[in-house]
């Protein structure tokens, strides 16, 4: 009888000691046991069905997840014709993805819609690891009230001068849809002209983010060549991104150019006056822009005591390629001594056009003068000899 119960001691402190045994296995075991249970094979995004424009580009975050480290091979299906979808991953394009590390590995798919796209897709990102496959569906809605978002204007979208002047433009672009979007900026104007377009604050960049919700800057300039005719030109100004244009229309209006010249007749540009009196020197004024310069005034900068005026000393209205003769009175000083001066003759209009010459004027003394200074001599030398014979005889 003691035997018996000696065995059976025996049995429950064996069975006390497996227990313990397998319940620290279990202990042990548990954090696998847990992470096997709240890990299993996953692929997640936050926002799985989105809205955008025709044109636009969308980006998926996703999330693979195993319950032990695995091998997950990822492909997309059912991608509509003309449209583009590729995974992403550290920088890559990638066909798998390692987990098991500290952190679930991060993988991105971009997905940009054609112009054209209308109505709902869904594209799936399936992956496959050992023994299973798991299907994330990503579902993308085309409308276009989106793209109305997205607007471009300008303060001023036409502008006034004339030809031979640089016309800036500034322009505001507006991102009122949902999502950043990448834009580049392209200009173009008529043949020959010189048209440039960069964003504001930008010189060097191609391109430039705007967030949703905000505006850029971007600045127009506009050179016309030399010689264009009066008339209204169009700048056309397109901002693109992805496959999305939003395009723009500037005006310069070219008033015309405006060239004068101020010359001689046969081109000299030398003379001669006599000090004291007037002479008068023939110039011809002449437009050689294409448009009429109105409000010509002729002026002139000569040597101290000389005086200048022309006839006429004004000229109303100088069409294109017209010319115009006028007459300048110059009298240089009465005591100007003989020798050479330069007299500058301009003309300068209401338009910002001017023209100027000078003019090397060669000047002789007044006969009237070497008459009295020869009378002064004669009278000095009369003097001289009466004083000479009434003293002389003495």
């Amino acid at each position: 009888m003691l035997d018996i119960s000696r065995s059976v001691r025996r049995v429950i402190a064996v069975t006390a000691a497996v227990a313990t045994l397998t319940s620290v296995g279990l202990a042990a075991a548990s954090p696998a046991a847990t992470l096997a249970a709240t890990q299993p094979f996953a692929l997640t995004t936050p926002y799985p069905s989105v809205v955008v424009a025709p044109g636009a580009s969308v980006s998926f975050a996703v999330t693979v997840t195993t319950a032990t480290p695995e091998r997950v091979g990822l492909a997309l299906t059912g991608v509509p014709s003309g449209w583009t979808a590729l995974v992403h991953g550290g920088g890559d394009l990638i066909d798998a993805v390692e987990t098991g590390g500290p952190t679930p590995p991060a993988v991105r798919v971009d997905v940009t819609v054609p112009a054209s796209a209308t109505g709902d897709a869904t594209i799936d990102l399936v992956g496959t690891a050992p023994g299973e496959t798991r299907r994330l569906p990503l579902q993308v809605r085309v409308e276009a009230s989106v793209a109305g978002g997205v607007t471009l204007t300008s303060d001023f979208p036409s502008l006034k001068g004339p030809a031979g002047q640089t016309f800036d433009f500034n322009l505001t672009l507006t991102n009122q849809s949902a999502q950043d979007l990448t834009f580049a900026v392209n200009a173009q104007g008529p043949t020959g002209w010189t048209v440039a377009a960069k964003l504001t604050g930008q010189s060097q960049a191609a391109s430039a983010v705007v967030k949703a919700g905000q505006t850029s800057g971007i600045t127009v300039s506009a050179q016309p060549p030399d010689g264009v005719a009066a008339g209204a030109y169009p700048i056309q100004v397109v901002a693109t991104a992805g496959t999305q244009q939003i395009p723009g229309t500037l005006e310069v209006d070219i008033t015309g150019s405006y060239s004068l010249s101020l010359s001689t007749p046969d081109g000299r540009l030398n003379g001669s006056a006599t000090a004291g009196q007037s002479a008068d020197l023939a110039l011809v004024l002449t437009n050689g822009g294409t448009a009429a310069v109105s409000g010509v005034k002729l002026e002139s900068t000569a040597p101290s005591g000389w005086k200048v005026t022309f006839d006429p000393p004004t000229v109303a209205s100088l069409g294109a390629g017209a010319s115009k003769p006028v007459t300048a009175h110059v009298v240089p000083s009465g005591d100007a001594v003989a020798g050479d001066y330069v007299v500058t003759m301009r003309a300068s209009g209401d338009q910002s056009t001017s023209a100027s010459t000078d003019i090397r004027y060669t000047v002789d003394t007044s006969l009237s003068w070497a008459l009295v200074g020869v009378g002064l001599i004669a009278v000095v030398g009369v003097g001289l000899l009466l004083v000479f014979r009434r003293y002389g005889r003495r």
